[in-house]
């Protein structure tokens, strides 16, 4: 049978338009998110992300958790050795009792003419390589001095601390906004403890990661271990 022009033209646009209808197979086709990055999981320097709690299907328990992970900070020699429990610094990473001998003073800065900055100046410094010095460096930050009194972690556990730092009473009188920004921002003294001067391991982790912890912290509730 022979077409008119038209049938033949309309017969060409249908074959065309099943064509393009039909899977072609050479292109599967690819679930969502395929070229997405999947979360970061590992510890980065002994310290893990929230993401690697995302698997606890229970909020107050993630929270824990979270806290728990954060607490790996504020357990470290880096921050204990300036909480202490006392009226006297400890120092090292056995928090052995501080040498010189100094204490508190009435403003948590050491007694007068003996000041904690007579010696921890605004920076760290590291000695001279032959130094007589059973220490590599001395750390310094603006402010050095020990937390106070209320703020004492030694001898703490980490529910312990966890509840004292959603204390007003005992924090400082910061929210836990305040809180959050304090651990993550602050860098006259919170900062030193991932820069503590040579012969001196840092806190776990990141400032910024530590930060990021105590946020999902207090986005799941805030719960205490």
């Amino acid at each position: 049978m022979r077409l008119t022009p038209l049938a033949a033209a309309a017969l060409t646009a249908a074959a065309l338009c099943t064509m393009a209808a039909e899977p072609q197979g050479t292109m599967p086709a690819q679930p969502q998110g395929t070229n997405a990055a999947p979360p970061q999981t590992d510890a980065v320097d002994g310290l893990r992300p929230p993401e690697a709690f995302a698997n606890i299907a229970d909020r107050a328990a993630r929270s824990r958790a979270l806290f728990g992970e954060a607490a790996k900070v504020f357990t470290s020699p880096r921050c204990m050795n300036c909480h202490p429990a006392g009226d006297h610094p400890t120092q090292g990473a056995d928090n052995h009792p501080h040498q010189p001998p100094i204490v508190r003073g009435a403003s948590d800065a050491g007694p007068p003419g003996t000041t904690c900055q007579a010696c921890h100046m605004t920076r760290t410094v590291d000695l001279f390589a032959g130094a007589v010095a059973s220490y590599a460096s001395i750390p310094g930050r603006l402010g050095w001095r020990l937390a106070p009194r209320e703020m004492a972690w030694q001898g703490r556990t980490v529910g312990e601390i966890c509840r004292q730092i959603k204390d007003k009473n005992r924090n400082g009188g910061r929210d836990l906004a305040m809180v959050q920004e304090h651990v993550a921002k602050d860098q006259e003294l919170v900062a030193y403890a991932w820069d503590p001067g040579r012969g001196r391991d840092p806190a776990p982790g990141t400032q910024a990661l530590a930060g990021t912890l105590i946020q999902a912290w207090i986005d799941t509730g805030a719960e205490c271990p």
